[in-house]
């Protein structure tokens, strides 16, 4: 397994776990509607701000090219939850999932948040490691430490 590989799956699996906690941290599930109280502070936290650092996360892990491999985190999170709902647990009383079309927006939003953050986080990458020269072969950030 070649090391850029390694390094995408560990960025992956941090990514991903750093999602999933953070949503079990403000106690919010998007793949639910319980009416208007569904959209509140923590929320929008959710949707937005967790997935940024997520990105962030990813894109510092992985190094130069971690701004594409920061949308997928979000994806396999959400998806998995909506299958875990649908499939396994069920709704709570009280709510209902979410048509597929309104998940897929929060999933959007999601991932475009991760997004800006894979490219901010890249930026800050640039500045403290610099340009590569032409024909260097890019490497992972945790590699370059090494």
């Amino acid at each position: 397994m070649k090391n850029s590989f390694l390094w995408a799956m560990i960025a992956l699996m941090i990514g991903m776990s750093l999602n999933y906690f953070g949503d079990r941290l403000l106690g919010v599930r998007i793949e639910l509607f319980s009416g208007l109280s569904t959209f509140s502070f923590a929320w929008i936290l959710d949707v937005f701000f967790v997935p940024f650092l997520v990105g962030l996360t990813v894109s510092w892990i992985y190094g130069m090219g971690g701004k594409w491999l920061c949308y997928f985190p979000p994806l396999f999170v959400r998806s998995l939850s909506y299958a875990q709902i649908l499939y396994v647990s069920g709704t709570p009383h009280g709510s209902n999932l979410n048509p597929m079309g309104w998940w897929g927006l929060y999933v959007i939003l999601a991932m475009e948040s991760a997004g800006i953050g894979g490219i901010v986080g890249e930026v800050m990458i640039k500045s403290v490691y610099g340009r590569s020269k032409k024909g260097d072969k890019e490497q992972p950030a945790a590699a370059r430490e090494s």
